[in-house]
């Protein structure tokens, strides 16, 4: 993988995100969340599911549905590349969820201060975004890894 560097200096305003490249924007996820990246394995195909559902992998002995986040966010078709990664994250105590982004590139230590939240206008589940961090070369979408999941739809998949 890609040298990827921890800070591990942290205060109780501030949280780790692992920030990746998506459709050549900057995003983040906030690392409590994270159970492990992984390069792309072969994904297999779940019939009738929603478009975004890219299939599953099987991981330690789990199956784990896998999003593309491309689809998902309407950037069109993904292109996988040596970079190319899947995210796997918790999204409750026994269910895992992966997402498809097009590489990953650290982990940033982003305080509250440094984040502005979205504007009332946008609604939060339609933009999956639940704030900005601001660091002086660039902007960083924080994702809700809650609004990407669709749970009904994911555990159709599995089931």
């Amino acid at each position: 993988m890609n040298n990827i560097i921890a800070n591990t200096t942290n205060s109780s305003d501030e949280r780790q995100y692992i920030i990746f490249t998506l459709n050549n924007e900057y995003y983040g996820i906030d690392i409590i969340n994270i159970n492990t990246i992984i390069m792309m394995p072969e994904i297999t195909d779940v019939p009738l599911a929603p478009e975004y559902v890219k299939g599953m992998i099987s991981l330690r002995g789990h199956v784990i549905p896998v999003i593309n986040l491309h689809n998902r966010m309407n950037y069109g078709k993904e292109v996988i590349t040596k970079d190319t990664r899947i995210i796997v994250f918790n999204i409750n105590e026994n269910e895992q969820v992966g997402i498809v982004v097009d590489s990953v590139k650290e982990v940033m230590v982003i305080s509250d201060s440094e984040i502005e939240y979205p504007s009332p206008f946008i609604k939060q589940e339609e933009s999956f975004i639940s704030g900005v961090g601001k660091k002086p070369d660039m902007l960083i979408s924080i994702l809700d890894i809650n609004s990407i999941v669709d749970e009904q739809a994911i555990n159709e998949c599995v089931a």
